[in-house]
């Protein structure tokens, strides 16, 4: 299976703006029962890959994140960016890309680059025994976070319900 993100619209079959309810059936209908369904957040385990929808703001989803599966764990999906594998890829590719396209990188904080703008958001760090590059990074991110436009423009606590 394929995830595919789409900034700044969602992952199929979340889209941003969705309601909890739809949301919830469209996680359902997708991949089975969530692992958890509570106000603010909807969370799923797809071949090992974590999958959470947020709702951060009037009971709509706002971002999508992802998770790679963790150390030794193997998934036979894949989380696709303009078809790289953000979980395979290294990181320092995925973010020349994006710059390539026109987006604006923001990688002032080495274990959280960003695509302002569009928004993702990825994770270069873990505890794990993983690959790294000579800074001492996670060769790949560790998760992705696709939201809305201004979602790095908003101060966090705007978001809170």
């Amino acid at each position: 299976m394929d995830l595919v993100l789409d900034p700044p619209h969602g992952v199929a079959p979340i889209r941003l703006g969705m309601t909890y309810d739809e949301a919830l059936a469209a996680v359902t209908e997708a991949f089975g029962a969530p692992r958890q369904a509570r106000e603010g957040l909807i969370a799923a385990d797809l071949d090992g890959i974590g999958f959470q929808v947020l709702l951060e703001k009037r009971d709509r989803v706002t971002a999508v994140e992802l998770w790679w599966p963790g150390e030794v764990r193997v998934s036979s999906t894949r989380v696709l960016l303009d078809g790289d594998d953000v979980f395979t890829t290294p990181a320092r590719d995925i973010l020349r890309r994006a710059a390539a396209r026109g987006w604006t990188v923001d990688d002032s904080e080495d274990e959280y680059p960003c695509v302002t703008g569009v928004s993702l958001g990825f994770t270069r760090m873990t505890s794990q025994e993983v690959p790294r590059d000579r800074d001492g990074l996670p060769l790949c991110s560790t998760s992705v976070l696709v939201a809305d436009e201004d979602y790095y423009a908003t101060p966090a606590s705007d978001l809170l319900p």
